[in-house]
């Protein structure tokens, strides 16, 4: 592949990857809630689940999620109703209290699994692989599959990358946040919300 491809490529993946979305929100909610190395436990979970979708648009299987409404829906929604019981799980624990020095932090082990999870049950992922890929592609250059899987490694690196950077950042506004009692308490609450607004709006996605 040519390194001016690659180089629009990382461009243009990291404009996508800046922009507000579940992922962000969901590392930005671990990170906030409990501190940078939960961000950086879930990015990585995240990022393993791009493997998955990466796999799936260079084998054709992301085409057929989109030309199957059921398949669609029925990974759409399982996916919203996971981060909807995240979100009831969150508000469940609304009133437990907050402090740098003793947390309730989930191991960072579940954290991972639930990042893998939520990114394998987000179908708008694979789609946006397959419809992403492929303008980067070179057919005249032969091995399609390997361009693609090549673009899709770049894409997870430089993801999980900016992914951390965020977590390190959500954590230092952590830091600021349980300095204020009145603000702390409600990390648990504002978690849920987050949750929720990820879970609608993967629900809400169309084809």
């Amino acid at each position: 592949m040519a390194f001016s491809t690659l180089l629009a490529f990382l461009g243009a993946a990291i404009i996508l990857t800046l922009m507000p979305g579940p992922d962000n929100l969901f590392v930005l909610a671990q990170s906030i809630t409990q501190d940078k190395k939960a961000g950086i436990a879930t990015s990585l979970g995240l990022c393993t689940g791009l493997l998955v979708h990466i796999g799936a648009a260079v084998l054709g299987i992301s085409a057929i999620i989109y030309q199957s409404t059921v398949i669609f829906s029925i990974v759409k929604f399982a996916g919203a109703a996971y981060l909807l019981y995240l979100a009831w799980q969150s508000f469940r624990a609304k009133g437990d209290p907050f402090t740098l020095e003793q947390q309730n932090v989930q191991a960072y082990v579940t954290l991972y699994r639930k990042g893998i999870l939520m990114n394998i049950l987000n179908p708008k992922v694979s789609l946006f692989f397959l419809a992403l890929l492929p303008q980067f592609v070179t057919p005249s250059n032969g091995h399609v599959g390997l361009q693609m899987l090549i673009l899709g490694i770049v894409f997870l690196v430089q993801a999980l990358i900016l992914f951390s950077i965020f977590s390190i950042f959500a954590g230092k506004v952590r830091k600021v946040i349980i300095g204020k009692p009145a603000i702390a308490e409600r990390l648990n609450m504002i978690q849920g919300v987050l949750f929720t607004f990820i879970g609608i709006q993967i629900a809400l996605s169309k084809q």
